[in-house]
């Protein structure tokens, strides 16, 4: 073996450090680096359904829950992920087009089997059920329930979703139920303006359609008729715009305030429609964490329709 000196060996250190520092920008100036502190997982490897669930799960304080709504209702954790479809429900439409897109995991933010809990012992029998059920097995297809969760992370996914597609980020108040908007507008420009951004066809509501609107109150989703009407209580917004209503609770509250001389409106979206831009949300996240699986967002709509 040949004698090296002092000025080949100084050389070889040289020139290895600036192929270590060449290597680091690179790496550095790739796109993907940024997510290597946010849970992202290269590009390379094989992602389950699990990896995909636990690293969202680690997002909402206090989690995993001991109590949760969130579980798999087909399929198994070990399941490697070709493409992910986000929706409301895991509609046997949503099924058959993700099986469309070769997306084998669905995460869905409501239940796919009629109840909140999917208990499906009373349907065992029932022949849409065993439909669905068969259907999902067939294609080896993984649902997964994502509603405790998203709910919980910190800002509300779904609210964010809703406030992003509406355009309403910059008017929210401290405690993120109330809306200012800088200008008062018309409850039916209000109703019109809802409709145009959440692509509605429809919308139920009470109120004088010439009254001025500047005070909201956003609550979409089942937030209950108790937890409505208190709200209304607390921040004496003009219009309560929410997702659902039973009939006989916030409905009948307005009309008595209306009575009884207050300017309170109500706007009722539709379950579906005040929480399908969380679905949304979630395809993002999935996009960003998990930019090599393609994930695709499809909106169920709604399963009424209007005469």
């Amino acid at each position: 073996m040949p004698r090296q000196n002092n000025t080949s060996i100084n050389r070889r250190k040289f020139i290895a450090q600036v192929a270590a520092a060449a290597g680091s920008a690179m790496a550095l100036a790739s796109p993907l680096a940024g997510f290597a502190g946010l849970g992202f997982i290269p590009a390379q490897e094989r992602i389950t359904v699990g990896q995909i669930m636990d690293l969202f799960i680690k997002e909402a304080p206090g989690a995993p829950f001991s109590n949760t709504v969130d579980t798999l209702k087909s399929g198994g954790r070990d399941v490697v992920v070709t493409g992910i479809v986000t929706t409301m429900f895991a509609t046997v439409e949503v099924i058959r087009k993700a099986i469309a897109l070769n997306a084998n995991f669905i995460i869905a933010h409501e239940p796919t089997f009629y109840n909140h809990a999917d208990e499906t012992a009373w349907l065992e029998k029932d022949d849409v059920y065993r439909y669905k059920a068969d259907l999902l097995r067939k294609h080896n297809i993984v649902v997964w329930r994502n509603h405790d969760y998203i709910h919980a992370v910190k800002p509300d996914g779904v609210r964010k979703g809703l406030v992003d597609q509406l355009g309403w980020q910059q008017f929210e108040d401290s405690n993120h139920v109330i809306y200012n908007l800088p200008a008062a507008m018309t409850l039916k420009a209000l109703i019109g303006d809802l409709k145009q951004k959440l692509n509605i066809e429809a919308v139920r509501y009470i109120g004088d359609p010439a009254q001025q609107c500047k005070k909201i109150l956003l609550l979409p989703g089942a937030y209950g008729g108790k937890n409505q009407i208190q709200s209304i209580g607390n921040t004496q917004p003009d219009v309560l715009v929410c997702g659902e209503v039973a009939e006989w609770e916030t409905a009948e509250y307005v009309r008595d305030a209306r009575a009884a001389g207050k300017q309170l409106s109500l706007i009722v979206l539709g379950h579906i429609v005040s929480e399908e831009p969380g679905s949304e949300f979630m395809a993002k996240w999935l996009q960003a964490k998990f930019p090599a699986i393609k994930a695709t967002h499809i909106p169920t709509g709604s399963s009424l329709s209007f005469l």
